[in-house]
């Protein structure tokens, strides 16, 4: 048996393996949903830690702004998607990156269809966004450690997605998840400053955290400063927080596939706000179509939120332990 610090080898699941030949060989007319998948995923990660830190603030560890960093190095040839959420263990990058749910991979290949512009599109909703990494990487490379564990239980994980995948304890200071993307000879242009931005703001741009950018310098300050500077590129506020006339459709279309892991338009939606001594503000969706788990014995039931906040006046201290319940469905 392997000791907890030592570098060791696994297999990936069958199921996996299927997939990530499909990623590989098969599903290039839209590549640049990895970057949606990759940045939708850490958002995930910032939204859980938010939800755990309820009741174990220790998890912030020190509160530092959620954020996500998204940084290019052409000459390496590497994009680095990093984020500062729950992070995973060394247990869970085993689980959760070398295995996926049978129910919804056996759906997700009953669906492909020949169109790989249509195939590429489903990715997001059975949950496999994360390999959709190796479309544009010939190899992938996690650092992660989750919040509350310490430092030296940071954990490496890296696959060249041939059917196998490595997997190390690290030190890692800081909590959240790190990936660097080793990008296939001629998908170079996904280095470029312009390129990423284009792509942040066609896809991610109602995400309710922070998408950094590294700046780039060119000319008289082509000299990087010895700290990296970042700059903002997406609006960075919830979506819902907004006024109504401030929002497109198609940026109401784009929270509900980023939320609902639907690729496809919802058929309605309602935004109000409620101000009185009980003041909230909703946005609920009705989808195009019935999620493809519906009729499947172990999908989970009931209903799921999407929440960032709520104002309860006079009354948020007998409050919040009923709401937490019903969230978590005790």
């Amino acid at each position: 048996m392997n000791a907890p610090n030592q570098k060791e080898t696994r297999g990936f699941q069958t199921e996996v393996k299927q997939l990530l030949h499909l990623m590989i060989h098969s599903l290039y007319s839209n590549k640049e949903i990895f970057l949606r998948e990759l940045v939708s995923n850490a958002a995930d990660a910032a939204d859980k830690l938010r939800f755990e830190a309820l009741t174990q603030p220790e998890l912030l560890e020190g509160g530092a702004p959620l954020r996500i960093r998204i940084e290019a190095d052409p000459a390496a040839r590497t994009l680095t998607i990093d984020d500062n959420g729950i992070g995973l263990s060394r247990d869970e990058a085993i689980a959760h990156l070398g295995t996926i749910a049978k129910s919804g991979t056996a759906e997700f290949l009953k669906n492909l269809s020949g169109d790989q512009k249509k195939d590429s599109n489903l990715i997001g909703q059975f949950g496999v966004g994360f390999y959709s990494a190796f479309i544009v990487a010939d190899q992938v490379d996690v650092y992660s450690r989750r919040a509350g564990l310490p430092a030296s239980e940071g954990v490496h994980w890296s696959s060249r997605g041939e059917g196998e995948f490595e997997v190390e304890t690290i030190d890692k200071p800081e909590r959240g998840t790190r990936i660097v993307l080793h990008l296939k000879e001629g998908e170079d242009s996904y280095t470029d400053g312009w390129q990423l931005r284009s792509l942040i703001k066609k896809y991610s741009d109602h995400i309710g955290l922070p998408i950094e950018l590294q700046k780039e310098h060119h000319g008289e300050d082509a000299d990087k400063p010895a700290t990296p500077e970042w700059e903002t590129v997406n609006r960075a506020n919830a979506l819902w927080t907004r006024a109504k006339s401030e929002i497109t459709d198609e940026e109401y279309k784009e929270f509900y596939k980023h939320i609902a892991h639907d690729p496809t338009d919802p058929l309605a939606w309602t935004h109000n706000k409620v101000e009185g001594k009980l003041e909230y503000t909703s946005l609920l969706y009705t989808p195009g179509r019935a999620p493809f788990d519906l009729y499947h014995r172990d999908a989970p039931k009931g209903l799921k939120l999407y929440v960032q906040r709520v104002f309860i006046m006079d009354q948020a201290e007998q409050f919040l332990p009923l709401y937490l319940r019903f969230i978590k469905g005790v």
